[in-house]
């Protein structure tokens, strides 16, 4: 490396960077940056004579010997000449026929020829011209061929390979190859298996002649950072500016803090409350702490509708069971003491205030199963125009004591898959109904017909019918548009809700239409099904 410290300097200067070149232990070769400058954290490239890197980036270097690094390869002046006598003379041979050649030395000192136009060895070499004598090795050649040929032969031996192969070294020093006794190439793979022993026995012959392996550092230049010193004055506009800075951070933070907690307090707050309170919380924003504070309203809401439905629905059931058992027990009772005699009247006012009690346990029953999904459906093909008789038969009695004239209308012949059974309690309760608010000489009427897909079974009558304001309120629980509970109209406010449920289960919907003084309609609307085909 001597006399590369002013080419480091020099090329520092055109560039403007720092440029640092020091062994692998970090010994300084030659640096552009004052003595003591750190040095940049990784190294821009390595320089090794012996192993080229052609690329400034770690991992990227494609391994090679640099041509220039000749070695014992060099010519002696003699030599010079001699060779270059022999290669204007081959010259001048490939100009007589046409080839057009010219004239170049390598670094080893040697005259070779080249194509004028590629610059590379001609393909063509006339047979008068091909003599041989310019591609003769020089003695100085000859001698550097032998020694690594040497060297070859004891990695080979080292490597188990034949050390025969090394005689086989070609002996052109600019183009170290392989080559059998006849001439052609040996194979890729035995190509493979001997190149590692000729590198490494030509890198051992040079490495005397070449430099040590360097790592080549750049950096950004050498110009040392300009240092502020700031006045007494300026420090303090400085501090008092990150003072005001931060006063105003910490008062915004504190308001924004604020206004989150304080919705949050107030959520905290309600949820604490016993739960008959029914606290609601309110809502001053629209981010997610006010959604949350809506929900919380609305959960609040729903927890006092449900606390109020089931405070009325067992007031209710109660009631409902107690007016059957307490004329049961009175009369029991009276009868027990000899005031009255057990005679068929009696018995027969039992039997109906037991077949009420029992009403209302089936009603119960029914909707506990369906709440909870079990109620049981057993499906089979249904004829509408059956189904509608078979109910009108089972009120026939009825409707003639109440002398209201009960008819079935069916058009076409409508079919459903459906529990009969279950249809029957449906447009059963809804017929019983009909029967309960229809005066003497009105008419309840069971119709059917298709309706598109779906069958619509419709139970009208002449009624007194339903107010617009109670309409809404027919299938609740429980409800009667007459709130004084009497049993004068009969019903324990459990049919319609039960016949939503049947419906409901069978995949349809039920709908009340009603006018005062006119009378009420209510359908229900069911998935029809296809007529089932006669067995052959």
């Amino acid at each position: 490396w001597t006399g590369v410290a002013a080419t480091v300097r020099e090329l520092s200067a055109k560039t403007g960077r720092r440029i640092a070149l020091v062994t692998p232990d970090r010994r300084t070769v030659a640096d552009s940056a004052p003595r003591g400058t750190a040095l940049p954290p990784s190294a821009a490239a390595t320089v090794d004579p012996l192993r080229t890197d052609t690329y400034s980036e770690r991992g990227a270097q494609i391994g090679g010997i640099d041509p220039r690094a000749v070695g014992p390869y060099r010519l002696t002046e003699a030599e010079r000449v001699k060779v270059a006598a022999l290669a204007r003379k081959r010259q001048a041979c490939f100009s007589q026929f046409g080839v057009q050649t010219r004239l170049s030395r390598t670094p080893s000192g040697r005259t070779v020829l080249t194509d004028a136009e590629t610059g590379s060895a001609s393909d063509y070499v006339p047979d008068a011209c091909a003599d041989g004598v310019l591609n003769t090795p020089t003695p100085t050649e000859d001698k550097a061929v032998r020694a690594v040929k040497a060297l070859a032969r004891a990695c080979l031996t080292k490597a188990g390979l034949d050390p025969r192969l090394a005689a086989l070294l070609g002996s052109q020093p600019a183009g170290l190859d392989v080559r059998d006794p006849l001439g052609g190439k040996l194979g890729t793979k035995e190509a493979r298996s001997v190149q590692p022993c000729f590198d490494k026995a030509r890198r051992a012959q040079l490495d005397p002649y070449v430099a040590p392996v360097a790592e080549l550092f750049l950096g950004t230049g050498d110009t040392p950072a300009v240092l502020f010193d700031m006045s007494p004055g300026n420090k303090a506009k400085v501090v008092g500016t990150a003072g005001l800075v931060l006063a105003v951070t910490v008062a915004a933070t504190a308001l924004v803090a604020t206004r989150l907690v304080r919705p949050l307090r107030a959520l905290t707050a309600a949820a604490q409350q016993p739960p008959e309170l029914h606290v609601r919380v309110p809502v001053t924003t629209r981010d997610e702490t006010g959604i949350l504070a809506a929900a919380f309203n609305d959960l609040t809401e729903r927890r006092e509708r449900l606390e109020a439905q089931r405070k009325a629905m067992v007031s209710d059931i109660a009631h409902e069971l107690r007016s059957p058992l307490t004329n049961i027990r009175g009369w029991l009772e009276v009868t027990r003491d000899g005031v009255v005699d057990p005679d068929p009247a009696l018995l027969a006012s039992l039997h109906e205030e037991a077949l009420v009690l029992q009403r209302v346990i089936d009603d119960l029953q029914d909707l506990a199963a369906a709440d909870a999904g079990t109620l049981r459906l057993h499906r089979e093909p249904v004829r509408c125009d059956e189904l509608l008789q078979q109910v009108a038969a089972a009120h026939r009695v009825t409707a003639g004591a109440a002398r209201v004239e009960l008819r079935t209308d069916i058009d076409g012949e409508p079919w459903l898959d459906a529990d009969p059974l279950r249809m029957r309690q449906a447009l059963g309760n809804l017929v019983s109904n009909a029967l309960r608010h229809t005066p003497a000489g009105g008419t309840v009427t069971l119709s059917a017909r298709r309706d598109g897909d779906d069958i619509a079974l419709a139970v009208a009558d002449t009624g007194t019918g339903i107010a617009p304001d109670d309409l809404p309120h027919v299938f609740d629980r429980f409800w009667r548009a007459e709130k004084s509970r009497s049993r004068r109209t009969g019903g324990s406010g459990l049919g319609l809700p039960i016949v939503r449920h049947l419906v409901a289960a069978h995949g349809g919907t039920v709908e009340a239409a009603s006018e005062p003084g006119i009378g009420s309609v209510f359908t229900l609307r069911l998935p029809g099904a296809p007529a089932p085909q006669p067995y052959p």
